[in-house]
């Protein structure tokens, strides 16, 4: 029972570093690759226009600068510049987060995704974004019924992340020590069609260790 929890305490922790957002260090290509591919031609589209604005050439080679600057302190102040500044600021506020957490200033980090997720103008898979990165920011610290609603709301069927939100949920659970709730959330992850295999394996792994029945996914149960 102990070599078990011990194994839902590690890999729920490498779940946990796992983030979105994380750092050009080790996952800078994380961002990118949700900017540019999960999110797709939207920010393909806003960083065609800060290329190609005459105005925004300036913000456009601040955001390079940023995305090419090693220090966490310094790329959270460029992406911050741009921020401010350039009419299509969605993936330098991104950035910033990111750069944020990496330079050890998590609150500040979580204002910024705050202010994201809070924002009616921009689409909704960007406050959606935003608000996965900052649930996945804070973890236990987030107050515990605000965590709860905002993965309730994430994990719904037309959420832009499902199988992220679902994962982080269970994460919860296991927090609560909830290991069935946990289970659930995790079988659920298994047969989202959206879901990519290495979360799936991670599910998998969770449920065995929490001592619950992995689901099969529909193609194979129904033989």
């Amino acid at each position: 029972m102990h070599n078990s929890d011990s194994f839902i305490h590690e890999v729920s922790e490498e779940v946990r570093r796992d983030r979105l957002y994380a750092t050009l260090r080790r996952y800078g290509w994380i961002l990118m690759a949700i900017v540019l591919l999960i999110v797709g031609g939207a920010a393909a589209n806003e960083i065609m226009k800060l290329r190609h604005s005459d105005q925004a050439e300036g913000a456009g080679a601040t955001l390079h600068a940023a995305f090419t600057e090693t220090d966490p302190a310094t790329r959270a102040g460029l992406f911050g510049d741009v921020a401010k500044d350039a009419p299509h600021a969605i993936i330098a506020r991104l950035g910033e987060a990111g750069a944020l957490t990496a330079a050890g200033q998590p609150d500040k980090a979580a204002a910024v995704l705050l202010a994201l997720a809070d924002d009616n103008s921009i689409l909704p898979v960007y406050r959606q974004l935003a608000s996965l990165q900052r649930v996945m920011l804070l973890g236990k610290t987030m107050d515990p019924s605000e965590r709860a609603a905002t993965l309730e709301t994430l994990s719904s069927p037309d959420s832009f992340f499902r199988p992220l939100a679902l994962e982080q949920r269970a994460l919860m659970h296991l927090d609560q020590g909830d290991k069935p709730a946990a289970v659930e959330d995790l079988n659920a992850v298994i047969t989202d069609a959206s879901a990519t295999e290495a979360m799936r394996a991670r599910a998998r792994q969770l449920v065995i260790a929490a001592g619950g029945t992995v689901a099969l996914l529909p193609t194979l149960a129904d033989g």
